[in-house]
């Protein structure tokens, strides 16, 4: 392994400000440059307006300022609705792009969560609910029935009866 030595935080600092300078020397020379560069294009396509001239040389130059407004107006226009234009377009594509990559579903989780929790989570903190259902029941005792002795003893008296029904139904 080849060792590398690290940078003292002077020598960073020193490098840091050198290349600092150099950055705002180059920003003002741009800032110049830009200037010079308006200057030349005013004086090719705007010449010095002369002073020393009648009325209708002042209404015509007027006229030639109003018209040249007109066309740089117009070249504006047409460049703004071709944006304009071109920006809808964009749009339009982005929307295909996603139809047809489609919407991609997250994977579900399976969620263990109570009744309970689930009421409290959806309706808010405000209400209790509980979904213990077991506890809303009645309580149902079972009841014996209790016959009386007496009854539970003639047994030859109920099968007379019903053998009398049997014939009953028998001869009809």
């Amino acid at each position: 392994m080849s060792e590398v030595k690290k940078m003292t935080s002077s020598r960073r600092h020193h490098l840091k400000s050198v290349m600092l300078q150099i950055a705002a020397t180059w920003i003002e020379q741009e800032k110049k440059d830009a200037v010079a560069t308006k200057e030349a294009y005013m004086a090719e396509t705007c010449p010095a307006p002369e002073v020393n001239v009648d009325q209708a040389a002042l209404m015509e130059m007027c006229k030639k300022i109003h018209q040249f407004i007109d066309k740089i107006d117009d070249e504006r226009y047409d460049a703004l609705s071709k944006v304009q234009k071109a920006d809808k377009e964009i749009e339009e594509l982005k929307l295909k792009v996603v139809e047809l990559a489609g919407v991609k579903k997250p994977a579900l989780k399976k969620v263990r969560m109570s009744a309970d929790a689930m009421l409290q989570a959806l309706l808010g903190g405000k209400h209790k609910v509980t979904m213990d259902l077991r506890a809303n029941l009645k309580q149902v005792k079972k009841e014996v029935k209790e016959e009386p002795a007496e009854a539970a003893g003639d047994w030859r008296k109920n099968i007379e009866d019903k053998a009398d029904r049997k014939k009953m139904f028998e001869t009809s």
